[in-house]
C-alpha cells in the first residue's frame, strides 16, 4: 500500500473515534475496558454461533476479533495471571462448572479412578487427557502436569 497520506489518516482517526465512542474503550487498560472488550467478543461469537465455518470466516467482525483477542490475552496475562494448576484441580473446576459428579466421567474410568485423580494420587494418561480435551473442548495441554 505504501505511505499513508493525511486524508487517509484523518478517515482512520474519525473511524477510530467512532469505535471508541460506541465500544467504550480504545485500548484495554482498565478492568472496565477489559469487561467491555469481553462483552464485544461474546456478542460477535453469539452472532456467528451455529453458522457454517466458511460463513463465519467472511463475517465482517472477524478482523475486530483478530485485534481484540491478543489484547485481551495480554491484559489477562498482566493483570489476571493464572497459576499453573494440577490436572486434578482443573478437572475439579470443570466438574463444578458443568455440574458433573465423578460417575459422570466414564471416559476417565470408574469413580475410584476419578477420585484418585482428583486427590492427586494418580495421573491422567494420554487416552484420558484426549477424551477430556474433546469433552470440554480444550487443548490437551490444560491437563498436562
Amino acid at each position: 500500500m505504501g505511505a499513508m497520506n493525511k486524508a487517509e489518516l484523518t478517515r482512520i482517526t474519525r473511524g477510530f473515534k467512532g469505535f471508541v465512542e460506541v465500544a467504550g474503550f480504545g485500548a484495554i487498560r482498565t478492568e472496565a475496558d477489559y469487561d467491555r472488550a469481553l462483552a464485544i467478543v461474546e456478542a460477535i461469537m453469539d452472532a456467528t454461533r451455529g453458522k457454517p465455518e466458511r460463513e463465519n470466516a467472511k463475517h465482517p467482525m472477524n478482523a475486530l476479533l483478530d485485534l481484540l483477542t491478543p489484547a485481551i490475552e495480554e491484559y489477562e496475562a498482566r493483570v489476571h495471571p493464572v497459576a499453573a494448576m494440577p490436572p486434578g484441580e482443573i478437572l475439579r473446576g470443570l466438574m463444578k462448572e458443568h455440574g458433573l459428579r465423578q460417575s459422570d466421567l466414564p471416559e476417565i474410568g470408574n469413580q475410584s479412578v476419578v477420585s484418585q485423580i482428583l486427590a492427586g494420587k494418580r495421573q491422567l494418561n494420554a487416552r484420558q487427557i484426549g477424551a477430556l480435551a474433546k469433552r470440554f473442548k480444550m487443548t490437551a495441554d490444560a491437563f498436562l502436569p
